[in-house]
């Protein structure tokens, strides 16, 4: 049988990703938030997309829960099927950031190897990975959507903190102890972590 990987070519256009990220005065990235559920994640991501959309940065958030209504609705919570929600996320936060937007990402991703995957995919220079770091305590007494009670009672299996491991980053570009730190503390963390990078600014290369 043809392999039909084969019959597939790269076609680049004849706008680069430079030219696009002169045009918004940016550089495109994805911040990959990253963090048990109930860390304050979506909660962070949704706060920084608001403060850099009025300061005029074109940026968007992909939330785990969202994209499992559509691109990755045929997917489950087996340690493979969160290995291909990843997976395809990925390609399309590193797609996203082509376009020169700042890519907010919010997904438990439990698994070092996936979020590698991803920092593959995106490039080091352009993937900023944030732990939201907040103790398993605390995030079953916050328990927003009252997933840890359902899995205690057996009612979600393979849960990631309680049936299912989280194996946290080695070394996040930032690391956010959401159990200290306030909201908007968290929020400036990001902001200055990506002004740091210069990701505020537009590439000073034509390459």
């Amino acid at each position: 049988m043809t392999d039909p990987s084969r019959n597939i070519v790269r076609h680049e256009g004849a706008i680069s990703r430079r030219d696009r990220e002169r045009l918004l005065g940016q550089r495109g990235c994805v911040v990959w938030f990253t963090g048990l559920s109930g860390s304050g994640k979506s909660t962070v991501s949704r706060v920084v997309e608001e403060q850099l959309t009025a300061a005029g940065r074109l940026v968007y958030v992909l939330d785990g829960d969202n994209v499992r209504h559509g691109l990755c609705a045929d997917l489950g919570f087996s340690d493979a099927d969160r290995t291909e929600n990843i997976r395809r996320i990925g390609h399309v936060a590193g797609l996203m950031a082509d376009t020169g937007a700042i890519v907010l990402t919010a997904f438990i991703s439990p698994f070092r190897a996936d979020r590698q995957q991803v920092r593959d995919v995106v490039g080091d220079d352009d993937f900023l990975e944030v732990y939201v770091d907040a103790p398993l305590a605390v995030c079953e007494s916050r328990d927003p959507k009252g997933l840890y009670k359902k899995a205690r009672a057996g009612e979600i299996p393979e849960f990631t903190g309680v049936s299912s491991p989280y194996e946290p980053p080695e070394s996040p570009t930032v690391h956010l102890k959401t159990g200290d730190l306030s909201l908007d503390e968290c929020a400036a963390e990001v902001r200055a972590t990506l002004e740091r990078g210069g990701f505020f600014s537009p590439p000073t290369s034509a390459s």
